[in-house]
């Protein structure tokens, strides 16, 4: 055998051996760490031996080299910045398509219809997206919306609720502005015509306040449109709309946990306070759906003045004070009712 025939045998076995150190490298899962989670934080800009490198600093690959390689081998799919969670052994060609597909950690965020921004701020919190302070802070940020609601307090009425996917890097203000935009967004499909004269010659912002009125009265979507006739019929005759959930929130910027109302709480000191203030309060009481920003743009056509609560999860609507005290009568006697089906002993008198 010649000598460039020995060194072609030298050269295949050492292939054939660096390709099987590689595979030996490549193929076992790798979990040289503890922690049930690893959180590995890639630069935009970071180069693939960087990237190795991170890893395997952070125990999550077997050998730098062998990473990189296999990267180069691959060197059409870039590898893609951004936060990384492993909370699970994966081998290293694994690491290698987690990254170069993008799947990046996203903090979910769930805001249902009807939350203030005092709810909104607890969840961003337990979220671990940012602290309840700085979020209620953006909040106040009132230049988000300028053009919009030119005398708005915060930004309340105007997060609207979604469900979001935020990275832990994601600030409290691009929190709030991300939630601001879907409000615009869905805003432009809801008043698709431009309306410019709002119902009762509301501005925008008294029409995104009476949706937030409509969202905290009632679940119900086919009733919005009724609640906020009964609204809107109360602003032209100048009745109080003696809204309880105005209460709620008054409470709540005192720092009071919201609780159903108390006769002595309909006499808190506050302008949204709409037992003890005529019309609508300075600002929307929590941030509406849809639902809610349609019927306050469309209410029904009806006389109601009142409703109350039934045992169905609706409302009762009545035209007169009378009809309403009587509603409010039937309502009491189903409670009763109730209360005694589930308990027949307290109501039978003792001798």
């Amino acid at each position: 055998m010649g000598r460039l025939g020995l060194l072609a045998l030298l050269l295949i076995a050492a292939l054939g051996a660096g390709a099987g150190w590689l595979d030996s490298q490549l193929d076992r899962p790798y979990w040289g760490h503890r922690a049930d989670k690893v959180f590995v934080d890639i630069p935009r800009g970071t180069s693939r031996w960087g990237v190795a490198d991170l890893l395997r600093r952070n125990n999550l690959i077997r050998n730098t080299g062998a990473f990189y390689l296999f990267s180069e081998w691959h060197f059409r799919k870039p590898l893609q910045a951004g936060e990384y969670l492993f909370d699970r052994q994966m081998d290293s060609r694994e690491v290698f398509w987690k990254i170069a597909h993008g799947q990046i950690f996203f903090h979910i965020v769930a805001v249902p219809e009807g939350w203030t921004m005092f709810d909104i701020a607890a969840q961003v919190e337990r979220q671990e997206v940012c602290s309840r302070e700085d979020f209620l802070a953006a909040a106040r940020d009132v230049s988000l919306i300028s053009d919009l609601a030119p005398q708005a307090r915060t930004l309340e009425g105007f997060l609207f609720p979604s469900v979001y996917q935020f990275t832990r890097h994601t600030t409290c203000e691009q929190v709030a502005a991300t939630m601001v935009r879907r409000f615009r967004t869905q805003w432009g499909y809801i008043n698709s015509g431009g309306m410019r004269q709002f119902p009762a010659g509301l501005t925008l912002e008294q029409v995104v306040t009476l949706a937030s009125l409509v969202e905290r009265e009632t679940p119900a979507a086919e009733e919005r449109p009724l609640v906020a006739s009964v609204f809107y019929n109360r602003l032209r005759i100048r009745n109080p709309l003696q809204c309880d959930p105005t209460v709620q929130y008054a409470l709540a910027m005192k720092g009071i946990p919201e609780r159903d109302v108390r006769p002595a709480d309909l006499r808190v000191d506050s302008p949204y306070n709409t037992y003890e203030h005529r019309g609508l309060p300075p600002g929307p009481i929590a941030n509406p759906g849809e639902a809610s920003l349609r019927a306050a743009l469309a209410p029904a056509n009806s006389e109601y003045l009142y409703f109350v609560a039934n045992d169905e999860g609706g409302h009762f609507f009545s035209r007169t004070l009378a009809e309403h005290n009587r509603n409010v009568e039937k309502l009491r006697r189903s409670l009763r009712s109730d209360a005694a089906q589930s308990d027949p002993g307290q109501h039978v008198r003792k001798p």
